[in-house]
């Protein structure tokens, strides 16, 4: 098993996927997304919690709803977002892309929420797409290629 590398702005905290290869990626386009990012889109990748191995000072943020329970993880140094998991998903954690060290070579795969995209994106048509919330089985089938 290979093992792909990443970690936070300032290298307090990093992290291993034990993963032959990167994960696919997805493009966020909400307003949830936006804001906690800071920017047009948020860039995500999908992976089993039990490849995720992280070392450094983590600070967890537990944001609970009507229909789930969100737990962040930042670095407690520099304060970058790294992944996430929720209780509607267990077992999956989402890290942020950016954070992955190689993450030039990641490929976008699909983008949700593009009801809400910024005016100025323009998406490949080719790239499945969704205005909102994918249906799951389709999401995980265009993450697979």
């Amino acid at each position: 098993m290979g093992v792909i590398a990443g970690g936070c702005r300032c290298g307090a905290c990093r992290y291993t996927l034990a993963l032959d290869a990167l994960p696919p990626v997805y493009a966020c386009h909400c307003h949830i997304c936006q804001r906690f990012s800071g920017s047009a889109f948020s860039v995500q990748a999908l992976v089993r919690e039990d490849v995720l191995a992280v070392t450094g000072p983590i600070i967890v943020h537990e944001k609970v709803t009507e229909d789930r329970t969100s737990v962040q993880r930042y670095c407690g140094e520099c304060y970058a977002r790294l992944y996430n998991t929720n209780t509607r998903r267990p077992g999956v954690a989402v890290v942020r892309a950016g954070t992955l060290d190689r993450s030039e070579e990641l490929q976008c795969r699909a983008h949700i929420f593009t009801n809400y995209r910024q005016a100025w994106v323009t998406l490949d048509p080719a790239i499945p797409q969704w205005g909102e919330a994918a249906e799951p089985a389709a999401f995980i089938a265009a993450l697979r290629g």
